[in-house]
């Protein structure tokens, strides 16, 4: 299996964002503004997927990204991006020719068909629309080495759902401390996952995919970081969390295939948190 080796993929956190001499640089009321408009072009691209598309009503992409306050001249590194690209495909284009998009892929595993199979349909649409994702770095993350670049070289850190699985394998401090070293001082950590219900104990290893969020953010500004803010764009009060098979009785997921599927597709995809911290 070749391992992002692709002309156009960059060595991650090796290339900076070019200064033109004599051109005034937007503030970042003018970026953000700039961003919004731009931001909205690249959700209605003709870069993304037919897929990614129909989720946009559950995952929000414009609301979540302006919250979290992402422009142009960012540079951001997305945590497990997945083989479909949900954000890359938004991210990759909109960061393209002032800042940087850093995909932090799951480190190869031979013996892990299914993640090879996954690295390399990430590659393959990597491959499929080279100006849409000319300048796409890529740093291999795992749980168990979760460095990701230098110290203080990344002004966002995004994971979405993924805290509950650093929880059930015991990294979640690690995995979050390495996050706060890769972030520069002023940095933004934005976090999405499945919230779990304030009635029942959070069960450490999160076996349903369900995250309290008050113990998330427990967790988190333990490692250091300050709360900035938290956003219902996600919310879905439908979702009543007390699957058999947890989250993944869902959509996407399905995990129990036509069992029941009309009444999950009408709860939809979860209830999530979302939260933005700060590095101070």
């Amino acid at each position: 299996m070749k391992r992002l080796r692709l002309k156009y993929i960059l060595c991650a956190m090796a290339i900076a964002t070019p200064i033109v001499a004599g051109v005034v640089q937007p503030t970042f009321a003018q970026s953000t503004a700039m961003g919004a408009g731009q931001l909205q072009v690249l959700i209605d691209g003709r870069q993304r997927s037919n897929d990614n598309r129909a989720r946009d009503r559950y995952r929000k992409p414009g609301p979540v990204l302006t919250f979290l306050g992402v422009t142009p001249q960012s540079r951001v590194i997305e945590i497990l991006p997945g083989s479909a690209g949900y954000w890359t495909e938004i991210l990759a284009p909109f960061l393209r020719d002032g800042g940087q998009y850093i995909a932090a892929i799951p480190k190869s595993n031979p013996d892990r068909p299914d993640l090879m199979k996954a690295i390399a349909s990430f590659e393959a649409k990597l491959a499929g629309d080279r100006e849409s994702f000319a300048r796409v770095a890529a740093v291999a993350f795992s749980a168990d080495e979760p460095d990701i670049g230098p110290p203080e070289s990344a002004d966002f850190v995004l994971t979405f759902r993924s805290l509950h699985n650093w929880m059930a394998a015991g990294k979640a401090e690690q995995v979050l401390a390495a996050f706060h070293r890769v972030l520069k001082r002023g940095g933004i950590l934005g976090i999405e996952e499945h919230r779990g219900r304030t009635d029942q104990p959070q069960d450490p290893a999160a076996k349903s995919g369900y995250v309290r969020e008050d113990y998330a953010q427990a967790l988190i500004e333990k490692t250091g970081f300050q709360l900035v803010a938290k956003s219902e764009v996600n919310a879905n009060p439908k979702d009543t969390k007390d699957y058999a098979v947890g989250v993944w009785a869902l959509p996407p997921t399905y995990r129990l295939k036509d069992q029941d599927r009309d009444k999950y597709a009408a709860i939809g995809e979860s209830d999530r948190f979302l939260m933005k911290f700060v590095k101070p």
